[in-house]
């Protein structure tokens, strides 16, 4: 099976563009595009919003996917290089119009040079997104900014069952019991007890 993935982000971006370039490719290479995925919604969505595991699924052992450019795929060079390699390690073929790209097997040496210049971009783009984050943290911190999270107990998913945690306190259920109960582990409701100024003793 082959299939167009076009996503655009915006409702005022138009989706014929890539359509038409995919359509465009098969017919000089003489295949048949069979589903075209058509989506609108940002890159940063999840991959499940983004309906990557659909794409995965119909493709399995054999397909093709083919995109108009790479950033169809996702919001960073990582992301999408986790999406190909996850295509071409289920015998799938991908096509990235733009940039030229056609990996149809991975244990062949294009590929291969192909995959090892994804990783080491890859590679590149966490290095720079660290460096950066490091760079604005540091300027901060000359600023006499206050890095990380402020003192004190903050919010908890516990919070909205404090009600209810007192309640199984009073009835003497055990911490073990009410961490079931509230799908928490135990650390965590021992740790909201103790903040709370809660007597262990009731609850242990």
């Amino acid at each position: 099976m082959l299939i167009g993935y076009i996503r655009v982000s915006k409702a005022s971006q138009d989706t014929a563009y890539q359509r038409n370039a995919i359509l465009e490719y098969a017919h000089k290479n003489k295949l048949v595009v069979d589903e075209f995925i058509e989506l609108e919604i940002s890159s940063r969505k999840t991959p499940v919003q983004r309906k990557l595991d659909v794409l995965l699924s119909k493709v399995k052992n054999g397909g093709i996917v083919i995109v108009s450019e790479l950033s169809r795929l996702g919001r960073s060079i990582s992301e999408v290089i986790s999406t190909v390699n996850l295509l071409i390690e289920d015998g799938s073929r991908f096509v990235s119009i733009k940039e030229g790209i056609d990996i149809k097997d991975r244990h062949s040496m294009q590929s291969k040079v192909m995959i090892t210049m994804f990783s080491l971009v890859a590679d590149l783009e966490r290095d720079l997104i660290s460096q950066r984050t490091k760079e604005a943290l540091a300027t901060k911190k000359a600023e006499g900014v206050v890095l990380g999270r402020p003192k004190g107990p903050g919010k908890s998913k516990l919070e909205k069952h404090e009600e209810q945690i007192k309640e199984f306190i009073e009835k003497k259920v055990s911490m073990l019991s009410i961490s079931k109960i509230l799908g928490v582990s135990y650390s965590t409701l021992f740790n909201y007890i103790k903040k709370r100024g809660l007597k262990a003793s009731k609850v242990a």
